[in-house]
């Protein structure tokens, strides 16, 4: 898998578009959860693709302190469902992590986590922070790298 690091503005109409497609399938398809995926924070996120050849397959997005919470912040970590034995969940994550240490100087890193991942979040770092709680009808916990 390779990835690419883009700014909102940077993002090609097709990457637009393919990043919400593979949100959608994963969030609300396959989950069956019905939330407002395109919520106002996009244009003020870093965005980072993972590509397959020509397709998308992994995404994430990441957020200097202060926008998304008070420590940089990760969120819409997704990879497409065909694609999720080729461990570009972790590549994807490593990526974004990367990316808020180059592009905002922090190695301190906030993410609201599905429960289920919370092993997966642990792997790289991350611990559990406060209680579990409901988002969009799925059981999540805040956790800190």
């Amino acid at each position: 898998m390779t990835t690419s690091i883009k700014t909102f503005k940077e993002l090609s109409t097709e990457e637009l578009h393919d990043l919400l497609q593979l949100r959608s399938e994963v969030f609300v398809v396959e989950q069956d959860c019905v939330y407002q995926d395109i919520d106002g924070k996009d244009g003020k996120a870093l965005h980072i693709l993972g590509y397959e050849g020509e397709k998308l397959v992994a995404y994430s997005r990441c957020f200097a302190p202060d926008i998304y919470f008070t420590e940089a912040a990760i969120g819409r970590v997704v990879v497409d469902a065909a694609f999720r034995d080729k461990g570009y969940g972790h590549k994807i994550l490593d990526a974004a992590i990367d990316a808020i240490l180059e592009k905002y100087n922090t190695s301190k890193i906030k993410l609201s986590a599905q429960t289920y991942l919370i092993d997966f979040y642990t792997s790289h770092g991350f611990i559990k922070t406060g209680k579990e709680y409901l988002e969009d009808g799925i059981p999540h916990i805040a956790m800190i790298k």
